[in-house]
């Protein structure tokens, strides 16, 4: 029997627009049998996920998508099947979204000296009383007719140079990595070829991941070509690494990531699941 796996998604509990209940049900119908939820510097959606997957019958594994500096830029470790109890993971967890709340602040006065009102107010709306991100601003600003679609509104006002844009300081690398580990759970670059990266750069990002103890690259993503799924997997061979995938889903308005829509792993890939018990209990269900 063939499994689906989808290793990358989010719920209201960060930036998704899908409730976690919700997204396991669509998850479910989609065919997707192992599901992480991996909500952006939160582990709050878990519970509610945990028990619709019960309902659903479908697997779900604990994840999060953890903010990382390195190298002056930003990029995101995922962690999957971890204890989300771990005191040490969740004081680390608590510390991000504390410079979320900060950074959201600083980008609605910074859009308000840009002439756009309300912008601080706006996003928060949309994130029904979660954690604020990036993502609700833009969501604001196409709503108030700033920008036509979501895939301009990033690069008009929320990237480097924009009005929008506050740089920050996320986690370490070797400090994300470490609480996953020392909450029970394994390290995975999320979507590696998105970052813009030259080969050399991605290499030594890549190389201080697995020295830290990193496991897996993301190798198939909602975000990635097959000739970036390939040169990835490629990655994951050169640096002994497993390979993970995911859709990076984040709700129906992007239909290009839906659920279950994620292609197979590249030929010699070692996946992340392989020795997995919830492997075997989903093949045999």
């Amino acid at each position: 029997m063939n499994v689906s796996y989808d290793l990358h998604t989010h719920s209201t509990a960060s930036d998704g627009t899908l409730s976690p209940a919700a997204l396991v049900t669509r998850a479910a119908a989609a065919g997707v049998d192992v599901l992480a939820l991996t909500d952006h510097d939160t582990t709050e959606g878990l519970a509610e996920a945990a028990v619709a997957a019960v309902g659903a019958g479908l697997h779900l594994v604990t994840g999060v998508e953890i903010s990382v500096t390195w190298g002056g830029q930003v990029v995101h470790i995922v962690g999957l099947g971890f204890d989300p109890d771990d005191s040490n993971l969740q004081r680390g967890l608590a510390g991000l979204r504390r410079f979320r709340e900060w950074r959201a602040e600083e980008i609605g006065r910074r859009l308000e000296k840009h002439g756009i009102s309300g912008a601080y107010e706006g996003a928060r709306g949309y994130s029904n009383g979660h954690l604020i991100s990036r993502t609700h601003f833009a969501r604001f600003l196409v709503e108030q007719g700033y920008s036509p679609e979501m895939r301009k509104v990033f690069k008009q006002y929320l990237t480097r140079g924009q009005p929008g844009h506050v740089a920050g300081e996320w986690a370490a690398l070797d400090q994300a990595v470490a609480w996953i580990h020392a909450a029970g759970g394994e390290a995975v670059i999320a979507h590696p070829a998105r970052y813009g990266m030259t080969r050399t750069r991605l290499r030594r990002l890549i190389g201080e991941f697995r020295e830290a103890g990193g496991k897996a690259l993301e190798v198939v993503s909602g975000s990635h070509s097959k000739d970036e799924a390939f040169t990835m997997a490629k990655h994951t061979r050169d640096f002994s690494l497993r390979a993970s995938l995911g859709s990076d889903y984040h709700g129906p308005e992007t239909p290009w990531t839906e659920l279950g829509r994620l292609s197979p792993l590249p030929d010699n890939s070692v996946p992340i699941w392989r020795g997995w018990p919830v492997f075997t209990t989903a093949a045999s269900a």
